[in-house]
């Protein structure tokens, strides 16, 4: 398709992805937009630096090319290089939306399924402040290596979520509930859904004491898993983290045990979601990678010049915010692992502790802090009353050994709102996930 110079390696992306957000507040319509963009990034490479450009006009492609070449060194080994050498040539179309092409649905009908939504909150006092938001994103992307990579695939999902402020007691207190599906139809029918969610909130509200800050037994359900597995490992397995820093290279050693034997925490780009990726942004197939596998630091995430640099192999997490941008080391669908257990069995072995069952937000590196949005306590080998609990936190190394139980289920949780930020390029659409988890000795306030 292109003419790609001599003597280089030189890729070219090329993104087609069209958005529409739709917002009620208090019941009435604040935005609605739709947005296309089209637009290309081009990257060449000599063997010692790269050269970017991105543009919006395709028809200048070949020339922006041309242009880069003009200012590298061409290196006639480039092909022994050992990045270049990481490059795999796949040719491939995946296009598994075409039928359900979000962009066929017209946005007043988004609009009129937003405003249904919108009404539920109606008649319900205790709501100060409400919204009902839509989003959904539809990509195509194509790319085109010279070495012979020409790939093609396509990506979508739409999303609904219902925000308010209760005014309950002397304690403002929020809810966030949403819905993800892979296409329009997906997300009609879940009225019950957030009426439910609606009343659990209520009842939070109106019941929930402090806890008393101490240390306990925790147990996670999947999404507070998923932030936890993405939020404090998976940015540490980000291999360009550890590229400048000899210590970190020590302390994330493959062959490290970092957990209990039954520990397993993955990253994928392959099951259909947010973090769906079937290849990244160097044209490179997604792969199913092991972080931990059985307690043991077993792998990490990698681009081609990552894995040049650690002399591994690229794992598909290349990736890009959009076409403005050059590929850096993502995260895709990372997850913690089932284990063997029932969650009746992980509530029967943390008496007194505490069930934290959704959150507002997690962060962490070496040391984890998440929110929960809903916790109660456990009592009895059950779920009991209501706890306010502002962060539960711990030394991530420290935390991933106190996991002594997890169920076999795994459920993946996937996001049509916000994503991952890192640098400049946030957000990106990732998945997370996992079972639910026992935790000993977490500090809780």
């Amino acid at each position: 398709m292109y003419q790609f110079p001599a003597n280089f390696y030189s890729d070219v992306r090329i993104e087609d992805v069209t958005n529409t957000t739709i917002k009620f507040e208090n019941g009435k319509l604040r935005q609605r937009k739709v947005r296309t963009q089209k637009g290309a990034f081009l990257r060449l490479y000599d063997g010692k630096r790269w050269y970017y450009a991105s543009v919006t006009d395709l028809a200048s492609v070949q020339s922006e090319l041309n242009a880069l070449a003009a200012m590298a060194r061409p290196n006639e080994d480039i092909l022994r290089d050992p990045v270049v050498r990481r490059f795999q040539v796949n040719r491939d179309e995946v296009l598994r939306y075409q039928e359900k092409d979000l962009r066929r649905v017209p946005a007043a009908e988004k609009q009129a399924m937003v405003e249904h939504y919108a009404k539920l909150f109606e008649g319900v006092r205790e709501i100060a402040t409400c919204f009902a938001g839509y989003v959904d994103t539809h990509s195509e992307r194509w790319f085109y290596s010279s070495l012979g990579a020409d790939i093609h695939y396509d990506y979508q999902h739409a999303g609904l979520a219902m925000g308010y402020t209760l005014k309950v007691g002397n304690a403002p207190t929020s809810g966030y509930d949403r819905k993800f599906s892979l296409d329009f139809e997906g997300l009609k029918g879940h009225e019950d859904y957030f009426r439910k969610e609606l009343a659990s909130s209520l009842d939070y509200a109106k019941n929930a004491v402090p806890v008393e800050p101490g240390t306990y037994t925790c147990v996670l359900a999947p999404v507070v898993t998923g932030v936890f597995a993405h939020e404090s490992f998976g940015h540490k397995s980000e291999s360009d983290f550890m590229l400048g820093s000899e210590t970190m290279r020590k302390e994330w050693a493959i062959g490290t045990r970092v957990g209990s034997d039954s520990l397993n925490i993955l990253d994928s780009g392959i099951p259909e979601g947010s973090g769906y990726v079937p290849y990244d942004d160097e044209g490179t197939r997604a792969t199913k990678t092991y972080l931990v596998k059985n307690g043991i630091l077993a792998g990490r995430l990698h681009s081609a010049a990552t894995a040049a640099a650690l002399d591994e192999a690229v794992t598909g997490n290349a990736r890009a915010k959009d076409f403005e941008f050059e590929p850096i080391v993502r995260m895709t669908t990372t997850y913690i692992g089932g284990g063997e257990d029932t969650l009746e069995d992980l509530l029967a072995g943390a008496e007194g502790g505490i069930y934290i069952s959704d959150l507002s937000y997690g962060t962490g590196m070496s040391t984890f802090t998440i929110a929960p949005s809903r916790a109660y306590r456990i009592r009895g080998g059950k779920i009991a009353e209501p706890v306010r609990v502002s962060v539960i936190s711990g030394n991530v190394m420290e935390t991933l050994h106190k996991i002594d139980g997890a169920t076999k289920d795994v459920e993946l949780c996937h996001s049509a709102f916000g994503g991952c930020g890192k640098m400049e390029q946030g957000p990106l659409r990732v998945s997370d996930g996992g079972s639910y988890i026992r935790v000993r000795d977490i500090t809780v306030q």
